[in-house]
């Protein structure tokens, strides 16, 4: 090439999907491995239940599930989730305040490539791997965070919020991820009213990930962006691909709040729409299929069920490893997963685990270099020793060391011996250097 074409990288990988690769070479040596790594719930075997399937397949008998369909997408679904919406007494809107992409997170790149270069958005620490990717991608330039704590059952650190704020007059925006991922923390109301209020009284604007707000429990609630959000100007991010579930179908939608009530958002709202333009529109068989399955009776008691399980393995994690005395952990209360923090000044370079296959030894020892993250230096070494796959937290933008694993095990008992598992392997590995 006559100059470097690419742009510079930020130096970050998606870690989620590139340990896969590791793990794949450790199933060619005839280890199993145990995929706790990303949330897909189809892939740790929960299947899609009969009723769904014959939903979807009365979906293709009509020749338009073939089609492309509105821009925005398909007019029917934004009619039925704008209803649904406006049901709740909040903020209002319209189908026209609804977009649909292929998948959230081309919604998320979306929604960071339309900013001005010098607009930044605040994100929670640790964040979801996308939000922060899509940012400094934008941005070039490391993200701006607030603290979620871990010593106080992951809240967020408002105070810090609303300084860093005032601090740095290029934030446009506030990222609330509820509930949130990694850590599964569940705002409370008042929570995200603080939020908004801060959002209000400096001119910003808001973008919650509502991902998996219908996934929440051990006795707790939150509220909708659009119950707390006023008169503020807002984006909520949703999508069917954790509550049908159907990450495989890519459908991943938009709802805009205030978007008259601020020339400037509207404006940004419009780029984000004519950027979308260009694609055509967003797959339309899945579009159609969402008023269909969410109004099926068996739909409830479908999530019921599951949200009762994530529960469950959610205790079942908590009360196994809280006792170790090297780790911080809290209980789950929303989405599925699990973090665990190591606590501080205890991991080092010298540290590993009895591997007893020689290949993969020689594999994980190449990977161990001095300069690798010790959080990964720990999930690597647990991957070699055990075939249990999860993801360093380092790799969620921040410097807290340990790992983040998912509540999506079908079978009890082989959920409660990766995590026995996975709670005598922190021991073994911090004693390992003495």
């Amino acid at each position: 090439m006559r100059f470097e074409i690419s742009k510079i990288g930020s130096g970050q990988t998606y870690e989620i999907r590139n340990i896969v690769a590791i793990a794949q070479k450790l199933e060619k040596h005839g280890i199993k491995v145990h995929y706790e790594n990303i949330g897909d719930p189809v892939a740790k075997g929960e299947p899609l239940p009969g009723w769904m399937r014959e939903t979807i397949k009365s979906v293709l008998a009509n020749d338009s599930a073939f089609a492309y369909c509105h821009t925005k997408g398909v007019t029917a679904t934004r009619e039925y989730l704008a209803k649904n919406n406006n049901k709740r007494g909040g903020c209002q809107i319209t189908p026209e305040d609804i977009i649909f992409f292929n998948g959230l997170g081309d919604a998320i790149a979306r929604c960071y490539s339309a900013l001005q270069i010098d607009a930044r958005v605040i994100l929670p620490e640790p964040t979801y791997t996308t939000h922060f990717l899509s940012e400094i991608h934008h941005a070039s330039f490391p993200p701006i965070t607030y603290k979620m704590l871990h010593n106080s059952c992951w809240h967020p650190d408002i105070a810090e919020m609303e300084k860093k704020v005032k601090s740095h007059p290029n934030i446009v925006g506030i990222l609330v991820i509820n509930p949130d991922n990694p850590t599964g923390f569940v705002y409370q109301k008042s929570t995200l009213e603080q939020i908004v209020k801060i959002a209000k009284r400096h001119n910003l604007f808001l973008i919650f990930d509502e991902t998996y707000i219908n996934i929440v429990y051990n006795d707790k609630s939150t509220a909708l962006l659009s119950d707390v959000v006023g008169d503020v100007p807002a984006i909520s991010m949703k999508s069917i691909s954790k509550d049908f579930p159907w990450p495989g179908a890519r459908c991943g939608w938009l709802e805009i709040y205030n978007g008259d009530k601020d020339p400037a958002f509207q404006r940004y709202i419009d780029f984000i729409y004519h950027q979308k333009m260009s694609e055509v529109c967003s797959t339309t068989l899945p579009q159609v299929s969402i008023p269909l399955i969410m109004e099926n009776p068996e739909y409830k008691n479908y999530m019921r069920e599951r949200v009762e399980h994530y529960q469950k393995l959610s205790n079942i994690a908590f009360d196994t490893l809280k006792s170790n005395k090297y780790v911080i952990v809290n209980r789950t209360n929303g989405a599925f997963y699990f973090t665990v923090v190591f606590k501080d000044m205890l991991l080092n370079n010298r540290q590993s685990l009895k591997i007893e296959n020689g290949e993969i030894e020689k594999l994980i020892t190449s990977l161990c270099g001095d300069k690798l993250e010790l959080d990964k230096r720990f999930v690597y070494n647990l991957l070699g020793a055990t075939g249990i796959c999860v993801v360093p937290l380092t790799s969620f933008s921040t410097s807290l060391q340990g790992f983040r694993m998912t509540l999506l095990e079908k079978d009890i008992p082989t959920f409660e011996r990766i995590v026995r598992l996975i709670g005598e392997k922190i021991t073994e590995y911090v004693e390992s250097a003495g």
